[in-house]
C-alpha cells in the first residue's frame, strides 16, 4: 500500500494519458466548485473584472444559452463512456466472463444511484428523492451504454439520436395544461414528471428526465473509446473525433433558433452541441498528449482523475467545509485586510489546493478507490 507510484514517464506507453487528463481536469474543476471559489468570483464588487468574467463562465447559464460550466457534466458522462471499452478489455484480459462483467456494471450503476441520492439527503437531513444529481443520472446513462457497447456503430448512434428525439417529441407534444410550454421553466414535461414523485426542483429548474437524452453523451463516449482502441492510425483517430465534434457543435448551434440550447432540461440542441465539444476536447487531448507525447505536465490533473469518485464525494459530503473551517482563522489573520471577498477567494483557493494534494498523496501511495 505504501509503495511509491511510478512517475508519469514510466507508466505503460499504451496507457491513454489523454483520457486521464480529460477526466482529471474535469474532476479538478468539480472540486473547485466544492471549494466554493466560483461563488465568490461573481461577487457584485468584482463585476467588470476578469475574475468576474471567468466566474460567470464557471456558473450555469440561467436558461437559454451556454456557459463553459454547462459543459462539465456532459464531459463527465462522455468520459465515463470512453473508459468503458478500456475497462472491459482490461477485465477480459484478467479472465472475467460476460456474467461477471454484467454483475460489476449493475452493481456500479446501483452504487452511483445511491451515492447520487445520498448527496441530496445530507443538506436537509432527511430522505429526499431527487434524481437530478450527476451521479444519479450517470447510473442510468452508464448502464445503458454498457449494455449496448457490443452493438454495431450504427445501432448505437441511431439509439442515441432516438433518445434525443423522444425527449424532443415529449417536450413539444405534452398535452397537460400548464405544462405544455416545452421550453419555459417549470412549465414543461420534465417538471411535470418530477412533480409526480415529489422530486421537482422549481428553483433551479433541473429535471430528472435529463438522464434520457444525455445517455447519448455516454454512448458517444463508448464509440469514441472503441475508436481509440481500434487499429486506425493516431492521425485517423484524431481526424474522426475532430470531424464528429465539429459536426456536433455546428449542428447544435444551428438548432438553437428552433430548439433553444438549455442545459437545465437537456434540450436536443444542448445535448448535441455539448457532445460536439466533448469530442473536440478529446481529439485535442489525444493529439497533444498521446500523439505528440507532451506528457510530463499531465500528472497534475491526472492524479485527480485517478480517484474521481472518492474526491468528488469527499469534497461534497463535508470535506471542503471541514478544510475551510480549519484554514479560515489563518487566512483571516494574514489576509483579512484585503476585504471579505478577497479573503474568501484566498481561503477557497487553499481548500482547492488541499483537495488536489489529497489526490496527489493517494496517487503516490498507490491508493485508488473504485467501484
Amino acid at each position: 500500500m505504501n509503495q511509491k507510484a511510478k512517475p508519469i514517464e514510466s507508466l505503460p506507453k499504451d496507457r491513454l494519458l489523454s483520457l486521464d487528463f480529460f477526466r482529471g481536469i474535469t474532476m479538478f474543476l468539480l472540486i473547485g466548485e466544492s471549494a466554493g471559489i466560483y461563488h465568490y468570483m461573481v461577487d457584485p464588487s468584482l463585476k467588470g473584472s476578469v475574475i468576474w468574467f471567468l466566474g460567470n463562465q464557471l456558473h450555469h447559464h440561467p436558461w437559454n444559452g451556454l456557459h463553459f460550466w454547462d459543459l462539465v457534466q456532459p464531459f463527465f458522462m462522455f468520459i465515463v463512456g470512453v473508459a468503458i471499452p478500456f475497462s472491459v478489455a482490461k477485465r477480459q484480459r484478467q479472465g472475467q466472463k460476460p456474467r461477471e462483467l454484467l454483475k460489476h456494471a449493475v452493481s456500479r450503476s446501483v452504487l452511483l444511484l445511491i451515492f447520487g441520492w445520498a448527496l441530496y439527503c445530507i443538506g436537509p437531513g432527511k430522505i429526499t428523492f431527487y434524481f437530478q444529481n450527476v451521479l444519479a443520472q450517470l447510473s442510468v446513462t452508464y448502464i445503458v451504454a454498457f449494455l449496448i457497447r457490443n452493438k454495431s456503430f450504427s445501432f448505437q448512434l441511431v439509439l442515441s439520436l432516438v433518445l434525443i428525439g423522444i425527449s424532443e417529441v415529449l417536450y413539444r407534444t405534452f398535452p397537460v395544461e400548464g405544462f405544455n410550454h416545452p421550453f419555459v421553466a417549470n412549465q414543461n414535461f420534465g417538471t411535470w414528471l418530477d412533480l409526480q414523485y415529489g422530486g421537482a426542483d422549481l428553483r433551479g429548474h433541473w429535471v430528472s428526465f435529463n438522464a434520457i437524452p444525455t445517455t447519448a453523451h455516454t454512448i458517444w463516449g463508448v464509440l469514441a473509446g472503441k475508436l481509440l482502441l481500434s487499429e486506425k492510425t493516431p492521425r485517423q483517430k484524431v481526424r474522426a473525433l475532430a470531424i464528429a465534434g465539429l459536426i456536433g457543435i455546428i449542428a447544435g448551434y444551428a438548432l438553437n433558433p428552433l430548439t433553444p440550447i438549455i442545459k437545465r432540461i437537456a434540450t436536443s440542441s444542448f445535448v448535441i452541441v455539448s457532445g460536439g465539444w466533448a469530442l473536440l476536447v478529446l481529439a485535442a487531448s489525444y493529439w497533444l498528449i498521446d500523439m505528440k507525447k507532451s506528457r510530463k505536465w499531465v500528472i497534475f490533473f491526472a492524479v485527480v482523475g485517478m480517484n474521481p469518485l472518492f474526491i468528488y464525494l469527499f469534497a461534497n459530503v463535508g470535506g471542503s467545509g471541514f478544510l475551510e473551517h480549519i484554514i479560515i482563522p489563518f487566512t483571516k489573520g494574514l489576509f483579512g485586510w484585503t476585504g471579505e471577498v478577497n479573503l474568501r477567494i484566498i481561503t477557497s483557493l487553499l481548500v482547492w489546493t488541499i483537495l488536489w494534494y489529497i489526490t496527489w498523496w493517494m496517487y503516490k501511495q498507490k491508493i485508488f478507490i473504485k467501484i
